[in-house]
């Protein structure tokens, strides 16, 4: 929890699990839960925990699809939320509802609403304002969020969560993604809902990348997401699940299975440090799409994230400013000192984000 502490995350997402917690009928258990949360405590992490699965106590363990069955869910997701109210927690009722994998035996969007529904009644009734959040939908899946909204689900959210994996696709093609579900959004909603993009990763052994090419696009999902308005963002995983070099499962963690720091690590810590309390201002147009200059505050401080989508480095001029940068790559092992000309600053963007800061005059 140190390690995972000191690379600057402030969120982890984590099931909390009905069937271990409920052994007897209306008897609740939350005491692994409670040493978990004393922990997050006093290392400063707060919690995405997800509502799940099913319990053999009802509905034989598949998904809750009978009033029964619900309406225990409910009683004791709100118990759960009733024992760690006031700490800011996010409340998520389960994960990718609309994969078979999860919501067994098959998705039903239907089924998934009325869970959700009466879960945000009991919330009601017990007069809880803990934030609920959903659908955790595996993919951008518009259709099924379609169907939870007209059920009245955007009323109910605090926030909508979705997991958009691009597998093989560079990190910046979400903001498609993200542009549409906004619309949908908006004929439900039409002050707008936050997007919250609650689960997406790269293993470092699949199509083709490596854990340095992971590394990047942690940073680059991570810094593309703030710019897109996405306000918090998990990565899969925090650990690797194992170690067999052919199983790409095994390998979406920022640490290996000992624990020893992958170049996704190191860029995870270094956006942390060189971002921390600065916000997202703008993106500088270059003339080429797929080139990001983002400029960030914290009052009078500026700070710049640079990169290119395209595999080819090149130059760029950032018109405006003046004096020395310090640059920073992306896994915090490479700085360079660059000085502005009367014109700007000269920055050569690569595929892996810089930090640039000013130096003192």
């Amino acid at each position: 929890m140190k390690k995972l502490a000191d690379s600057g995350v402030k969120w982890i997402r984590l099931d909390l699990l009905w069937e271990p917690t409920e052994r007897e009928k209306n008897t609740y258990d939350f005491s692994s839960y409670d040493r978990l949360v004393q922990v997050l405590d006093q290392h400063d992490l707060k919690a995405m925990f997800i509502f799940a699965y099913g319990n053999p106590l009802y509905d034989g363990g598949m998904a809750p699809y009978t009033d029964e069955g619900r309406q225990a869910f409910a009683r004791w997701a709100a118990a759960a939320a009733k024992r760690y109210a006031g700490k800011g927690y996010l409340w998520e009722i389960w994960n990718e509802p609309n994969a078979a994998m999860f919501w067994r035996p098959k998705p039903n969007a239907k089924n998934y609403s009325l869970l959700t529904l009466a879960v945000s009644r009991r919330f009601r009734e017990a007069g809880l304002t803990e934030t609920l959040i959903g659908p955790a939908s595996s993919g951008v899946d518009l259709n099924f969020i379609k169907t939870c909204f007209k059920t009245g689900l955007a009323q109910d959210w605090g926030a909508v969560s979705v997991h958009p994996y691009r597998r093989w696709l560079l990190p910046e093609t979400a903001g498609i993604s993200y542009s549409r579900l906004e619309n949908l959004i908006r004929k439900f909603r039409p002050e707008g809902l936050a997007i919250l993009s609650g689960e997406w990763g790269y293993s470092s052994v699949e199509f083709g990348l490596d854990e340095e090419t992971q590394g990047k696009f942690l940073a680059r999902m991570w810094l593309f997401n703030l710019a897109s308005g996405i306000p918090l963002s998990i990565w899969y995983d925090w650990r690797d699940d194992g170690d067999d070099p052919h199983n790409h499962e095994h390998h979406f963690g920022l640490v290996r299975k000992d624990l020893q720091a992958k170049p996704a690590y190191l860029s995870a810590k270094t956006l942390t440090e060189e971002l921390r309390g600065f916000r997202f201002v703008s993106r500088r147009s270059t003339g080429g799409s797929r080139d990001y200059l983002l400029e960030f505050s914290r009052g009078k401080e500026s700070r710049w994230a640079v990169w290119t989508s395209s595999p080819k480095s090149h130059q760029v001029l950032i018109s405006g400013l003046s004096g020395r940068f310090q640059a920073t790559d992306f896994d915090g092992k490479t700085i360079r000192i660059l000085t502005a000309s009367e014109k700007g600053l000269e920055v050569t963007l690569r595929d892996g984000p810089q930090y640039l800061a000013p130096m003192p005059r």
